[in-house]
């Protein structure tokens, strides 16, 4: 496809989906799912436009893919307002340590019994198609930073903390395979893989976040400096949290996340449960906003509200992009597998399985509990970290076995729960209405 036929491609596209954001409200369909129809309809089962070989060209995919998801991981710790001592927290870790390594488990034992992949390439299986994805599940998360509700905020945690959980599983599938030094007896996975990467990670995120928060709000609040330009401010915590930590080799997702988190801890410590004014909501550029911006007690809600809302459009652009090259690397051979076997297995076994240790007794609903087993929804970070180990050496059979699955797989979770998540919803709402019962 020609430069020029991008531009008209993407611009009828963009143009399209904000002329029908509405009506799009009204049905139950996502935004995902058009954008996913597009790049369909550009690719080999279309027009034949839009050529992508994934395993070629995994090294673009990879940086692709990784913009999209460290955004969207920033925006997703912004959202979560809850401290991080409050028992709510409980969930979403079980879920994002617990729960996923038994769904690699799971993938495991199904990838080398089932597929005849080698034990390398099963848990590398395994560990793409763990994490839940937090840039297409936008629909059952947090939407806004005092939402209260526990399923909401036990699936935003989730989708934001294993992204970044996945990344040792990634590591032992790449030195199974012969790709990556695991140490004699497995000491150096062990040791830098997992304790450090993952300790170092949150760290560095949680440290430059909380340093440039108060830093902005000091001289927004005592000088009227640092005004404006919000936007930065969020792509360089975002890129300044994610360089740092894969500097010192640890895990870049987690750093970003925790990064939105200590964001958003600064905030709520000068607000407390109050929500933020509507022009603080709004966090608009009128003369009204720069007041709120350098008033002492809402300062930090006016940093935090703007650095989301830009993390937020930054987060759908992107995901216009990645999703269309979905939709364009979809061939007929790697529809076969994922569709009639895989993608059904994993989400209506696998998923529920791997979540019921975590569930049971955790407090939950009988509805909750179902819809946490169901929107265990798979995407964009599926992509990169298949891009990410094909880019370091998996054999070109493996990656493209691996590759046609992850395809199919998130091609299908678009759709499957794109159709239900708004009926779903609809009924979760009407029996668990917000505001009304204990914050659970």
């Amino acid at each position: 496809m020609t430069a020029i036929l991008w531009y008209i491609v993407v611009g009828v596209l963009l143009v399209a989906m904000a002329l029908s954001d509405s009506v799009l409200r009204r049905l139950p369909l996502s935004t995902a799912m058009l954008y996913l129809a597009g790049g369909v309809t550009l690719g080999p089962l279309g027009l034949g436009l839009l050529a992508l070989d994934p395993v070629e060209q995994a090294e673009l995919l990879e940086r692709l893919t990784e913009v999209v998801v460290i955004v969207s991981l920033f925006a997703a710790g912004l959202k979560l307002r809850a401290p991080l001592t409050e028992w709510r927290w409980v969930l979403p870790v079980a879920l994002a340590f617990g729960s996923m390594a038994l769904t690699v488990g799971l993938i495991t034992l199904v990838g080398w019994l089932a597929l005849g992949l080698p034990i390398g390439a099963a848990v590398l299986l395994g560990a793409v198609l763990a994490p839940t994805d937090p840039v297409l599940a936008s629909d059952v998360q947090v939407d806004e930073p005092t939402d209260h509700d526990r399923l909401r905020f036990s699936l935003t945690g989730e989708a934001g903390l294993n992204d970044g959980t996945a990344f040792p599983f990634v590591m032992l599938g790449l030195g199974l395979l012969g790709l990556h030094d695991l140490g004699v007896g497995g000491w150096r996975w062990w040791a830098v893989d997992v304790v450090w990467a993952i300790g170092a990670g949150i760290a560095v995120g949680a440290l430059l976040g909380t340093a440039v928060g108060r830093l902005v709000i000091y001289l927004r609040r005592e000088h009227r400096e640092a005004l404006g330009l919000d936007d930065f401010l969020a792509l360089g915590l975002i890129t300044l949290s994610y360089g740092v930590a894969l500097l010192i080799h640890s895990y870049g997702f987690l750093a970003v996340f925790a990064a939105g988190l200590a964001v958003r801890r600064i905030e709520r410590r000068h607000t407390g449960e109050a929500e933020p004014p509507p022009s603080v909501q709004a966090a608009s550029e009128s003369e009204e906003a720069e007041e709120d911006a350098t008033d002492p007690d809402t300062a930090p809600a006016y940093m935090a509200q703007a650095v989301l809302g830009f993390s937020e459009q930054l987060e759908r652009i992107g995901t216009v992009g990645v999703v269309l090259l979905v939709g364009g690397m979809l061939l007929p051979a790697s529809l076969v597998w994922p569709l009639v076997w895989f993608a059904p297995l994993l989400f209506l076994v696998v998923r529920p399985l791997a979540v019921v240790p975590v569930v049971v007794g955790s407090g939950l609903t009988g509805l909750q509990r179902s819809l946490v087993g169901w929107f265990g929804i798979r995407g964009i970070g599926s992509i990169y970290y298949l891009s990410f180990a094909i880019s370091r050496g998996v054999p070109d059979g493996v990656a493209r076995l691996l590759m046609g699955i992850t395809v199919g797989v998130v091609a299908a979770s678009i759709v499957v729960h794109g159709l239900s998540v708004k009926p779903l919803m609809r009924v979760y709402l009407q029996r668990h209405p917000p505001g009304l019962g204990p914050r659970r």
